[in-house]
């Protein structure tokens, strides 16, 4: 009797020290089998609004009706709104006449993440002839006002380009300068330099540009991107596809008080 049970206290023995070694193996099984790890196709997460603006189809209304008063409103001093439009003055506007002889817009895309207008505005509000631009367009389309009228941000490199790659360029060199051009800089092109701007920032720059044309007489051939009137990044045309859509417009200001 007694070999009899001393096997089988072995083979009680040899089963325990199975199950204990095989618990953690099955543990293990069952969580790589969980559905939280399986590698079945789950649904994609909803886009945020600023994916939605990436991606969806390139849809811009180009014939956008502006305010019959749109005319005075671009001449008001203060802080002057235009539907469909939102501008957040740093600094109010002052009387027309009083401004900075403007004859040109310089379009600028900053190579800034998404979110950085506001504070790109504040430190130009603060050292308003710093590197940088007079209007700030965020991702959303939401305008930042960051100068005086009177004041003259360093932008642009010197009209340098001759080479007339884009436009003619004997209309701009050396001309096209920081002086008698006002800048507006779209952010959001970063990390990505040939991200194109946002559809809100097209929807608001219809308008913006208008604005600025009737506000300071400006025709549609003196807008200008970046990369025509200066020698620039290579990796992607800095501001062209903004500039033009301006032009393709065709507003004349202090003649078309209907943006047709």
């Amino acid at each position: 009797m007694a070999p009899i049970a001393a096997l089988a206290l072995s083979i009680a023995h040899y089963v325990l020290t199975v199950s204990a070694w095989a618990e953690p193996t099955n543990h293990v099984r069952v969580r790589a089998l969980s559905r939280g790890e399986t590698a079945l196709p789950r649904p994609r997460p909803d886009p945020v609004p600023a994916q939605e603006a990436e991606n969806a189809p390139a849809v811009v209304v180009h014939d956008a009706k502006l305010p019959e008063n749109f005319r005075e409103l671009a001449k008001q001093p203060g802080e002057p709104q235009i539907a469909g439009l939102t501008i957040i003055y740093l600094h109010p506007l002052g009387s027309p006449g009083d401004t900075v002889k403007w004859q040109n817009v310089i379009v600028h895309q900053t190579e800034g993440p998404a979110g950085s207008a506001k504070s790109m505005a504040l430190a130009q509000a603060n050292d308003p002839t710093k590197r940088g631009v007079t209007v700030w367009v965020e991702t959303d389309g939401t305008v930042y006002w960051s100068t005086a009228e009177n004041a003259v941000p360093t932008h642009g490199d010197g009209a340098n380009r001759n080479d007339n790659k884009y436009i003619d360029n004997s209309k701009t060199y050396r001309r096209v300068i920081k002086t008698n051009s006002i800048g507006v800089e779209f952010v959001g092109n970063y990390p990505d330099v040939a991200k194109p701007p946002t559809r809100e920032q097209k929807q608001a720059w219809l308008i913006l540009v208008r604005f600025l044309q009737e506000r300071y007489g400006i025709p549609s051939e003196n807008i200008y991107a970046h990369n025509w009137i200066d020698f620039k990044d290579r990796r992607y045309c800095e501001g062209c596809e903004l500039a033009t859509l301006a032009r393709k417009l065709g507003y004349e200001p202090n003649k078309t008080a209907s943006g047709q």
